[in-house]
């Protein structure tokens, strides 16, 4: 039997989704409550990975089982047993063919920037604290510029092996509600730091702390030519479409 889960979960108190020895992770802790439930031959399978501090509002994953039980009775039982930083929004059975990363076509993410010159201890680990002025309508002007087809090398973290650098983004801007600005992106794939990369490239290029464009550092194809990666903490998996 095989499962399509929605969850949502606080980043910051994991060390991302995938299992790693000795630290606590979301897909650990979700398989841990699985295999109670459903057995020790059950396995989850997520549809991206996480890094250590980001958090979801949409992540996806699917559960693999040889035994079934009614879609809300598995989803009752998994949040009673999960981590309070953890929760399972949607549960329903998936054809066979459906794999949570292979099925997808597009993901979209938010970053959520704290504007303000006095931080909220409440949001230390949910937002990245910017207590410099930032102008939402220069950065959504320079966030249009990474629309479309382009290869995002340097958007991607430095040291990273992937080869393909090309991908699509479809939605790419920026907006504020009060003290916050909210850059959201969707794209059909993203590269290892490339939305935290993009943050920090649109906040330095609204600061004047690069000298080009967006679109001139999409073409230098260069990680040294972007901005800082911004921190994980204001970073969301909003979405995961199919």
């Amino acid at each position: 039997m095989k499962y399509k889960l929605t969850l949502s979960f606080d980043g910051s108190a994991f060390s991302g989704w995938q299992v790693q020895n000795n630290a606590p992770t979301v897909q650990a802790e979700l398989t841990r409550c699985v295999r109670i439930i459903l057995g020790d031959t059950a396995t989850v399978t997520g549809s991206s990975r996480t890094d250590s501090g980001v958090h979801a509002l949409g992540f996806v994953c699917h559960i693999e089982s040889e035994k079934s039980l009614p879609e809300s009775s598995l989803l009752s039982a998994l949040n009673h047993n999960l981590d309070t930083h953890i929760a399972v929004l949607d549960c329903v059975k998936a054809p066979d063919s459906f794999h949570a990363r292979y099925s997808a076509v597009s993901k979209e993410y938010h970053y959520i920037i704290h504007n303000s010159e006095i931080h909220d201890p409440f949001l230390n680990s949910r937002v990245w604290h910017y207590p410099y002025p930032l102008d939402a309508v220069k950065m959504n002007e320079s966030a249009a510029e990474l629309l479309g087809e382009h290869r995002f090398t340097s958007f991607m973290a430095a040291g990273s092996k992937i080869v393909d650098t090309t991908r699509c983004v479809y939605k790419s801007e920026v907006i504020r509600d009060g003290k916050s600005l909210v850059f959201s992106v969707c794209a059909n794939g993203f590269l290892y730091n490339m939305v935290r990369i993009m943050t920090g490239t649109l906040v330095d290029v609204c600061r004047g702390r690069l000298d080009v464009g967006v679109a001139d550092i999409i073409k230098a194809e260069d990680r040294a030519a972007a901005g800082v990666t911004a921190p994980a903490s204001g970073l969301y998996l909003y979405r995961v479409n199919y």
